[in-house]
């Protein structure tokens, strides 16, 4: 459930009429409900309510808007970062530092100097020789860094191939055969608490299957482990359920992945960890967007908005789909190609899409584009970066402002010896 509806045939966010966002604001922009946020982490949280102290942390790299992390740590969640910016954010939005894990494979010495000066609650141990090195980092610091050593189960987890994470030839995490013996060495090193074992196997996850039997091979795992004589107390799940992109899509809910992770690791004895994102922010926000004009075409006519791929970049890299939908329907409909105005063919939102009839200057918004939306945009085209709006009932706030193209440009600099 997400709180965009119509109301008078004017499609909301939350009580704040879509059509004063624009005025207001220009287009395009995201905008986010908070409540919709709010709901959704709640949703997360009670359906883990059948485990111990469950740790939730979410994956900033869905949406690190400084707004959107405050409210998500009003609710009590931690952070999952992947970079040392991404830990910075987790801070200024009020994340404790004890509630922040630090993801990501290539993990550069200063970023794990930075975690452990700031004393985050783990580090998600992507290799061998990172281990090594935090070990190194913390020994010279005079700190112990509690860590968890990532696994590759290799595991297909039947999504997006640009977005798993878990099979053998993903760049993510050690071999599954040779984590017992990395866990062993690395439990060894001074500056290191190795503690547990972390698990991520992919994002957009339609099917609990995979992730059921990814979380299967870890449960063997930590029984090797203590077998061998080392200490697991914690278990990272990771994160990876998927939401509904398409109306009337069934995809599993937060209550059934609870139920089947509770069933799977009841005999662990350990405190397990979870990294939601896109589940919480997803259907959280939408893109606004004003119909530029409407093109003919050969076959379907290009309904060309003012919205683009350096904005919106999912349809383009991944060629995901986004309910498309007018502000201010009539009821008319059309088949048409919907489009944005940069020079790529790849700029193309939707081919022989049925949707709302739309003339120029008409609102329409994208839906699902509050997870991998504004985090992945650009300025390709010399377009700018797109603004970010925040609902909260009957008012808004501007949580981001918009990036003119010469605002970028004023960063950039001519050198004396190229001057004519």
């Amino acid at each position: 459930m997400d709180h965009f509806q119509l109301r008078d045939g004017i499609l909301h966010a939350e009580d704040v009429p879509l059509p004063a966002i624009a005025d207001e604001v220009g287009t395009p922009v995201y905008v986010y409900s908070r409540a919709t946020l709010v709901r959704h982490a709640r949703v997360f949280r009670d359906a883990l309510s059948c485990l111990k102290d469950p740790h939730i942390a979410f994956a900033v790299k869905a949406n690190p808007n400084l707004a959107v992390l405050r409210v998500l740590a009003n609710e009590g969640y931690g952070a999952d970062v992947v970079s040392g910016g991404e830990l910075t954010r987790a801070l200024a939005a009020g994340m404790k530092p004890k509630d922040i894990v630090f993801s990501g494979v290539g993990k550069t010495h200063a970023e794990l100097q930075q975690g452990l000066e700031q004393e985050i609650g783990q580090f998600n141990i992507e290799s061998e020789e990172e281990g090594y090195e935090l070990a190194a980092i913390a020994r010279r610091f005079g700190k112990q860094a509690a860590c968890a050593l990532r696994v590759n189960p290799d595991v297909d987890a039947r999504t997006h191939e640009k977005i798993s994470t878990g099979k053998r030839e993903n760049k993510f995490g050690v071999p599954l055969d040779r984590a017992t013996e990395i866990y062993t060495a690395l439990a060894k090193e001074d500056g290191l608490d190795m503690r547990g074992i972390a698990v991520h196997i992919g994002s957009q996850l339609a099917d609990l299957e995979p992730l059921e039997t990814a979380f299967g091979k870890v449960g063997a795992l930590i029984a090797e482990l203590r077998n061998a004589g080392c200490s697991v107390t914690h278990a990272d799940l990771g994160g990876g359920l998927g939401v509904p992109y398409k109306a009337g899509e069934e995809l599993p809910a937060p209550a059934e992945y609870g139920a089947m992770v509770a069933r799977v690791t009841k005999d662990w004895d350990v405190r397990l960890m979870f990294e939601p994102g896109r589940v919480i922010a997803g259907n959280a926000g939408v893109l606004l967007t004003r119909v530029v004009r409407v093109k003919r075409g050969i076959e379907r006519p290009f309904v060309v908005v003012d919205a683009a791929m350096n904005d919106l970049a999912r349809p383009a890299m991944y060629g995901a789909w986004h309910d498309f939908e007018a502000v201010q329907p009539t009821g008319e409909k059309t088949i048409a190609h919907i489009v944005g105005p940069i020079c790529e063919t790849g700029d193309t939102f939707a081919m022989d899409r049925e949707c709302d009839a739309l003339i120029p200057g008409d609102l329409a918004i994208f839906r699902t584009a509050g997870a991998y939306g504004a985090t992945m945009a650009s300025s390709y085209n010399s377009r700018g970066f797109v603004a970010e709006v925040l609902v909260d009932g009957d008012r808004h706030a501007i949580v981001a402002d918009r990036i003119p193209a010469d605002a970028i440009m004023d960063a950039e600099r001519v050198p004396d010896w190229l001057e004519s």
